[in-house]
């Protein structure tokens, strides 16, 4: 879906917003920059880390990012063989250059991951290393903890391995880039793979009942002359085929660690058989029943994503899924490890430049593929993750909501008394939760008699304040 013309906050509202974003930092007491500690331990790392035995040079890998990225956490080489194909999955060695219990990792720890502010990133490690000497940067020589796959002809995983090795990537595509290559024939080597790896994959999901939501997105952009604008926009096919490969690397990892009964896995626990039942009931009543022979997953990838009622289903379907989080193993496992949207057990491995706890599930799950102990130092803080991400999970929630919440209101600020038509989400206690069809605001007003899941009405703007967050919307 191509991206929509950004909606800009007009130019006096863009100090104010600035202001509010400020405050929001400090409100929510973000770190600004890194200890002088931390940022010396970070450099002499940088500089004195010894490379890998194991030299994969000789595959061609490529990476595949948001446009101006240098935090590069994966990169990937697809080939075809004999009865299927082969992945590589590199992922950034991380671990190889944070000492644990020094001070680089005690910063990590209590930051939990990469927070993306409106007026900036805050990132959990210094950039010496999450923006240089630890990425996977296109051109020079990086250690990596190397996953590699062979495929059979339907997409299924037949073999896995992990080791660490020297890789070096030659390309870094933006995905805006690599779809246009993907899309015009011009791509090759892996990228010419990637969208039939990618949709094996997705048959691999549909198979297991898996769901991917793939839900537009509302995204807070800067503008040429520094300001704020929201923009709503689907995930490209490339995202959803790259995302597959990182699913896989997960899976993988979640069976190597529940075989030995150590580590840490990213579970999500099932919808109950009521909340089905409504669930399905809400699908009928918006017109688009949801079939008993039809699995989940199916369901949702077939809906319309541009009518009314598919927004108010999806909405509604996000509801399902709730209560992910991180569940620690070392000598037994969970009552139930699957991470129950994915259809799969499941753990975070993937990205460890920007999420604290891959660094210990590629630690646990190398040590494994190799058949040596796991390390103490990892084996001895398992117990603490799940309270360091549910608290860096919520302090992030919070800055996003928070900021896309500021913005709203900056880009509204001056159409106090406009109409704008709107799609109802849901309905509850007397209160609407709409989302305008332009710009994609999303906001509550009194339900009135003929406010109904899946249908539309016109609203008007009453109030907008951008140091608050908020806007007031009655129906028009």
């Amino acid at each position: 879906m191509p991206r929509r013309r950004p909606h800009v906050a007009g130019s006096a509202a863009q100090s104010e917003l600035a202001a509010a974003l400020a405050e929001l930092r400090e409100a929510l007491e973000l770190p600004d920059g890194f200890p002088a500690e931390v940022l010396a331990e970070a450099e002499a790392a940088a500089s004195a880390t010894p490379p890998p035995a194991v030299d994969r040079r000789d595959l061609e890998f490529v990476t595949i990012d948001p446009a101006g990225s240098r935090d590069l956490d994966q990169a990937m080489h697809l080939a075809r063989r004999p009865g299927g194909y082969a992945v590589r999955y590199a992922i950034a060695d991380v671990p190889g250059f944070v000492r644990a219990g020094g001070a680089v990792d005690l910063e990590a720890r209590g930051r939990g991951q990469t927070l993306y502010a409106a007026d900036g990133r805050v990132p959990l490690h210094p950039p010496v290393l999450s923006e240089d000497r630890a990425s996977l940067l296109p051109g020079v020589d990086r250690s990596a903890y190397l996953w590699s796959f062979d495929l059979d002809d339907a997409g299924a995983v037949r073999t896995t391995r992990l080791e660490r090795a020297i890789v070096r990537s030659r390309t870094q595509f933006a995905y805006d880039e690599a779809q246009a290559r993907i899309d015009d024939g011009t791509a090759e080597g892996s990228l010419a793979l990637l969208r039939e790896i990618g949709d094996l994959r997705l048959g691999q999901e549909r198979a297991r009942g898996g769901a991917s939501l793939n839900v537009p997105d509302e995204e807070i952009v800067r503008t040429p002359d520094g300001g704020y604008a929201l923009e709503r926009r689907r995930l490209l096919p490339v995202e959803d085929w790259n995302a597959q490969l990182s699913l896989m690397t997960g899976m993988a990892a979640a069976e190597l660690m529940l075989a030995a009964r150590v580590g840490i896995l990213r579970t999500m626990p099932p919808p109950s058989p009521d909340e089905i039942a409504a669930f399905r009931r809400q699908t009928e009543a918006l017109g688009r029943p949801w079939p008993e022979a039809v699995g989940y997953g199916e369901y949702l990838r077939e809906l319309p994503r541009d009518e009314p009622a598919s927004l108010a289903i999806l909405q509604a379907a996000g509801g399902l899924f709730r209560g992910a989080g991180y569940e620690a193993m070392d000598g037994s496992t969970p009552a139930d490890p699957v991470q129950s949207a994915l259809a799969a057990p499941y753990a975070h491995v993937t990205a460890p430049l920007r999420r604290l706890v891959d660094r210990w599930g590629l630690v646990v799950c190398e040590a494994l593929s190799a058949g040596r102990e796991v390390p103490q130092w990892a084996r001895d803080s398992l117990g603490e993750l799940p309270s360091l991400m549910g608290t860096s999970s919520r302090r992030a929630a919070q800055l996003d909501a928070a900021s896309v919440a500021r913005v709203e209101a900056a880009v509204l600020s001056d159409r106090i008394g406009d109409r704008f038509p709107a799609t109802v989400l849901r309905v509850r206690n007397g209160s609407a939760v709409i989302q305008l069809v332009e710009p994609a605001v999303t906001a509550s007003v009194p339900a009135g008699p003929d406010a109904r899941p899946g249908g539309t009405l016109t609203v008007v703007l009453e109030h907008a304040d951008i140091r608050a967050g908020t806007v007031r919307f009655s129906a028009g």
